[in-house]
């Protein structure tokens, strides 16, 4: 084992090193806390504003124990907690800022490997990203989803059940008193959302790509198998560092193409893309959107989880869990990838097993034949588009129709159900300037809801494009990440009412059927609208954020900076 990184603080017999060992003492640590163990930071994400995340208090008792355990020292640190359902305007706004609190403090302070404590959608790439710059030995644990949720003698899943009961209200189809009954039943157990949203697909992607024990993504937050792993990751982080194995050699090219695999497979979130792309921006592997559709495309879909199936994460769990499912799908993965086990994805996957063929279903029998996340491209979209095909209408992939342009969010809530609306089953509801710049932070408003009039008269799916994001425990015939984004003077910035609008999705394609002449025209006439932003964090974000198709990550923070030690503080 190469000399640890701590002891350039602890193993000094000077005035540094009686610094800082004197002032850990006060926590009553003994003599030899510091004889050289390794010292494992714990980056930990709990807040009260983030629900997914409110037990890890709980949990990490379980991850020092096996810290403790393995001999190594566990010291705790926080970060900033990215909580999907209270931040505004959007959690997505600050996974970059998290990712900076993440990276500074693990290169400031001194350990020799780190775990990441994450759960709630965007704590999960806001920590990798960070510990991917610094690159030290690393190992995530997931806080695990809720358990399923509960209403009228049926389960019913986070954010997917929502969007139904929502418009069922609209509609007319609910009361309200019903839509009120259902949220208290909806989250009765500690955890992350138990759909395969984002949090479930970004649990399925660390565990995919290796950098977590088998089982993380699947084992509800309240199963004491849940706490096991928890220990058992406590354990593996310290025979990591004695072995050196950094999170570099964990994130190759072939793992982050076996993510791609496995979130097809699972019906995974649309967000993937854009945090997958980041994290191997961070890591330094060349990946882009073209790598998406070429590893996507022909995986199918066989694990039948809402909102694409008809499950929840429990059955997940107890039908093999993501292991389960890479192990129906090995003929199309890299094998021999090393993971945070110090063994080859094929030693993982050497006993995994199915035990419900409904849950993950027999390649036989898919719940979508191509599953994987589609790239489109086309004069509306020159740096690509993505949709899910597990989650639209089949009869809505190729679809052909008249644009409703909305200029922005507040504009779409203003006229969405006007019935002098312009609007028919086939039109294509176009909004802009929800991108990462025009948002800003790219807001999860891109599965608009449908207009009122055209609810009531049956309608449950149109196509709809945007420049933003969507839940992953959203559901529809969505087009998103459009690029370059509106505000950035895209195309999508040059659609009118009424022009045509052709999705392809078998032939990849996303056409503003207008004339290259007149498409050049719209474009010399556009000029950006007057924009002003509040300072600080945000003014730092829009001035130096990249565009969805490269993972909106800030421009000045992609790359491997490593974890040098700094120089002496006194």
């Amino acid at each position: 084992m190469k000399k640890l990184r701590s002891q350039a603080w602890f193993g000094g017999q000077d005035k540094d090193g009686f610094i800082h060992r004197s002032w850990m003492k006060n926590n009553g640590l003994p003599d030899d806390a510091f004889d050289g163990r390794p010292i494992i930071g714990i980056c930990n994400t709990f807040s009260d504003f983030t629900p997914c995340n409110a037990h890890f208090r709980e949990l990490i008792t379980h991850i020092k124990a096996g810290v403790l355990e393995a001999g190594g020292l566990p010291l705790e640190f926080p970060v900033f907690s990215c909580g999907e359902s209270n931040l505004r305007p959007t959690a997505m706004l600050f996974r970059n800022l998290a990712s900076m609190d993440v990276e500074e403090a693990i290169r400031a302070n001194p350990m020799d490997g780190v775990v990441l404590m994450v759960g709630c959608d965007k704590t999960t790439p806001s920590l990798v990203m960070g510990a991917a710059t610094c690159d030290l030995p690393t190992i995530a644990v997931s806080g695990g989803p809720m358990l399923n949720g509960r209403y009228r003698g049926k389960a019913i899943g986070s954010g997917t059940d929502v969007w139904k009961f929502s418009e069922a209200v609209r509609s007319g189809e609910m009361t309200p008193q019903a839509f009120a009954n259902a949220e208290s039943a909806m989250s009765r157990s500690p955890g992350h959302c138990m759909t395969m949203g984002t949090a479930s697909t970004m649990a399925s992607m660390v565990e995919a790509l290796g950098i977590t024990l088998p089982g993380n993504a699947a084992w509800p937050a309240v199963d004491a198998r849940r706490a096991r792993l928890a220990r058992m990751s406590g354990r593996r982080i310290v025979q990591m560092v004695r072995q050196d194995q950094t999170l570099s050699q964990i994130l190759t090219k072939q793992a982050f193409e076996n993510a791609i695999k496995v979130i097809g497979a699972i019906g995974g979130s649309t967000n993937a893309v854009v945090h997958l792309l980041a994290i191997a921006g961070r890591v330094g592997v060349d990946l882009t959107l073209d790598d998406w559709d070429r590893a996507g495309r022909d995986v199918p879909t066989i694990v039948d989880l809402m909102p694409s199936g008809r499950f929840l994460m429990e059955e997940l769990a107890y039908a093999g869990g993501i292991p389960a499912v890479m192990k129906r799908i090995e003929h199309l993965l890299h094998l021999d990838v090393i993971t945070a086990t110090g063994t080859t994805m094929r030693d993982r996957l050497a006993e995994a097993e199915v035990f419900d063929d409904e849950v993950i279903r027999p390649l036989s029998n898919p719940l979508v034949a191509d599953g994987g996340l589609a790239v489109l491209r086309g004069n509306l979209a020159p740096k690509g588009a993505i949709l899910k095909p597990s989650a639209a209408t089949p009869a809505l992939m190729q679809h052909r129709g008249r644009a409703v342009v909305f200029d922005d969010i507040d504009d779409f809530k203003a006229r969405i159900d006007d019935p002098a609306l312009e609007v028919d089953a086939s039109s294509v509801l176009v909004l802009r300037n929800c991108g990462p710049k025009g948002y800003p932070g790219m807001a999860e408003v891109g599965n608009m809801a449908l207009p009122k009039k055209l609810l009531a008269q049956g309608v449950r799916d149109m196509v709809r494009i945007s420049d933003a994001r969507m839940s992953g425990t959203a559901y529809g015939t969505v087009v998103l990440h459009v690029a370059p984004e509106a505000t950035d003077g895209g195309p999508l910035a040059l659609v009118q009412n009424g022009d045509e609008i052709l999705l392809d999705v078998a032939g990849r394609r996303l056409e503003l059927l207008i004339s290259p002449a007149e498409l050049a025209a719209r474009a010399a006439a556009w000029s950006p609208k007057p924009r002003t932003y509040r300072g600080g964090y945000e003014t730092l974000y829009v001035t130096h954020v990249q565009g969805a198709d490269v993972g909106a990550d800030l421009d000045f923070l992609v790359g491997r900076r490593g974890a040098d030690v700094p120089r002496e503080s006194h």
